[in-house]
């Protein structure tokens, strides 16, 4: 800056202010609008992930039906944590019972396929109706579980488990 100009101090309605005058919209319409994707047959499709599973998930309008590798979702996760782990999007969006789903599920063990799953199902639930993803965002369910198993290490009986010391 040289010594002629002098620093602009202002708020953020002045900023406002000056863009309206400019011409510039600055209204919640520049959010960004997602369109509904969908395929011939009227589903949405997406991946889900957790730990070492992928869960890859079809939706479309029915009645309720949960279908995991061709077997029913009662007899895939026989656990009820697991299939209320997987109905949650569905419960938070209200949505309940408005969607059959088709998935097929590889990789991990069952709590992390039905993690997967639920992942997978909340963003099929965003491709098929946008309005939705807020809904799903503040509950957590279309962010991605990171964690993994950490490593085994050498010298070790797992991760971070040492050998039982004996002192004689």
């Amino acid at each position: 800056m040289s010594e002629t100009q002098t620093p602009r101090t202002g708020s953020l309605a002045d900023l406002k202010d000056l863009a309206v005058s400019a011409g510039v919209a600055v209204t919640p319409d520049d959010a960004p609008r997602y369109e509904a994707k969908r395929d011939a047959l009227g589903r949405s499709y997406a991946t889900g992930r957790r730990k070492n599973a992928i869960a890859r998930v079809w939706i479309k309008p029915g009645k309720g039906e949960i279908s995991v590798n061709g077997k029913k979702v009662g007899t895939y996760f026989a656990r009820p944590v697991l299939r209320m782990l997987i109905t949650q999007p569905f419960l938070v969006a209200d949505r309940y019972n408005q969607f059959d789903v088709y998935c097929t599920v590889t990789g991990g063990g069952l709590s992390g396929q039905a993690g997967a799953l639920r992942h997978g199902i909340s963003r099929a639930l965003t491709y098929y109706e946008p309005g939705l993803r807020g809904i799903l965002k503040v509950a957590g369910f279309l962010t991605r579980d990171s964690r993994v198993v950490e490593r085994k290490k050498y010298g070790r009986m797992k991760a971070r488990r040492s050998f039982q010391f004996s002192k004689r």
